[in-house]
């Protein structure tokens, strides 16, 4: 968590570019390939990524302009052929990540070596594994059980890595990670060990992309402006204040109240504010600049994404795994996100994004942006599904986020949808490939990187 308690600018919406999630049509099945559809890359004009999203991956990625670009449009892609592998091969699914400076390779994970053709007909490298990724969230969830009677601060982050096909218990004693795998009944054959001296901590000292004050005090910042029905407002990180706690802007004048907090457990909440206040579809970037926010569609591992926050600025890294737990001094927090990108006290509560999609709210971490560090976020799409919000994009329409979208239709814009949901819309069944929140206009046979018919 990070939090400050000096003065700040703190990140009302930090904006990114407007990539284009583009088709892979046709539907898939085991011994079929996913017809690949045209390329995100042959939809992104070279002028829609942001100067400021792009320079920040220039200076903490190591890229060119042009290899920035590149990037986000491979990992537009690899989300949807990844989104249609996972629905072709089933249970059989072990998960899928991105490699290479450019995010050129997709790896998908199988327990069928039958599967191999399918994945590599898609264009991406096929491996054969042990373990089901529902068998490694099973262990995980497992883990997360157990640690609610223990004391887990010597063993304080656990996660799912598809990479190593295995449960990861990152310990400074070793001891306390077996002795959490034990309580848990986790097989040995699920999980690795690793050591680390890092102790992951809340960074209270409030900051974000823009700053905002809670009670006068403390200060932390905007995530992402959301709507809730009439009402305007934006999601934060829980640690950040308590239901009932009021708010202040970046200039000190008078802003809102939290409606609901989580943390520990998870680390959520949301901010109605005044009419003085007006939610934007936009992250702040570099200089002051706006950056689009056009969606939620969840990453891959592997793939690049930024941070907005009021004391760091834009800084940019890869995500390292999804469903993280870590043990803050406060308690432990469920299903984060770690990822390579530094962050400092007082940027808690600010905007994680990738390309033009939000991923999440800034939680906690360790390292600063001198050295270098990690950091987790909390996960958007459960943030806004929790309490019923709709995040503020550049495509919202007229609709009213929860209606139908068509008489008769179940897709619905403002609805968080899982991968693997089905709806029906126009008399047809689709399937959701990319956990995202349905926005007016991508209706599912607009969006083939996001539905698939069936």
């Amino acid at each position: 968590m990070l939090r400050r308690h000096t003065r700040a600018a703190c990140a009302s919406a930090a904006a990114t570019g407007a990539l284009l999630l583009t088709g892979l049509t046709g539907s898939a099945s085991a011994g079929t390939a996913p017809d690949p559809g045209p390329s995100a890359a042959e939809t992104l004009r070279a002028d829609q990524a942001p100067p400021a999203l792009l320079k920040a991956m220039q200076r903490d990625l190591g890229l060119t302009a042009d290899q920035a670009r590149h990037r986000l449009a491979n990992e537009a892609d690899a989300g949807a052929t990844a989104g249609r592998l996972r629905a072709a091969l089933g249970a059989d699914f072990a998960g899928a990540w991105v490699r290479g400076a450019d995010s050129g390779t997709l790896t998908v994970a199988t327990t069928d070596a039958a599967d191999t053709a399918v994945i590599e007909a898609s264009g991406a490298r096929a491996t054969v594994v042990r373990h089901t990724l529902t068998t490694l969230d099973a262990a995980k969830s497992r883990l997360d059980r157990a640690a609610t009677g223990l004391d887990t601060t010597d063993a304080p982050v656990w996660y799912v890595d598809v990479r190593t096909n295995s449960v990861v218990v990152q310990a400074v004693r070793s001891s306390a990670a077996r002795d959490l795998l034990r309580a848990a009944g986790v097989d040995a054959s699920l999980a690795h060990v690793t050591t680390s001296a890092e102790r992951p901590r809340p960074l209270y000292d409030l900051r974000g992309g823009e700053a905002y004050y809670i009670n006068n005090s403390g200060r932390c910042s905007i995530g992402f402006p959301v709507t809730r029905g009439t009402q305007q407002g934006y999601a934060t990180a829980g640690h950040c204040g308590r239901a009932g706690a009021s708010t202040s802007g970046h200039n000190r004048v008078a802003q809102g109240t939290f409606q609901a907090s989580t943390f520990p457990g998870r680390d959520t909440a949301w901010v109605a504010t005044n009419s003085n206040w007006t939610a934007t579809p936009y992250v702040k970037g570099a200089g002051g600049q706006n950056v689009q926010v056009t969606g939620s569609t969840q990453a891959p591992v592997g793939a690049s994404v930024c941070r907005s926050g009021s004391t760091t600025g834009w800084h940019c890294g890869t995500i390292q795994q999804h469903n993280t737990s870590v043990t803050y001094p406060e308690g432990t927090i469920t299903g984060v996100t770690r990822t390579s990108v530094c962050a400092e006290p007082g940027d808690s509560g600010g905007s994680y994004i990738s390309g033009s999609q939000a991923q999440g709210v800034t939680s906690g971490g360790s390292g600063n942006c001198s050295t270098g560090g990690t950091t987790f976020y909390q996960p958007i799409n459960p943030l806004l599904q929790g309490y019923g919000l709709t995040l503020k994009t550049t495509t919202d329409g007229p609709g009213n986020p929860g209606e139908p979208g068509e008489p008769g239709g179940t897709w619905a814009a403002g609805t968080v949808y899982q991968s693997g949901a089905t709806v029906t819309y126009g008399g047809a069944t689709y399937r959701c490939l990319q956990t995202h929140q349905a926005q007016p206009g991508w209706e599912p046979p607009n969006v083939p990187a996001l539905w698939q018919r069936v």
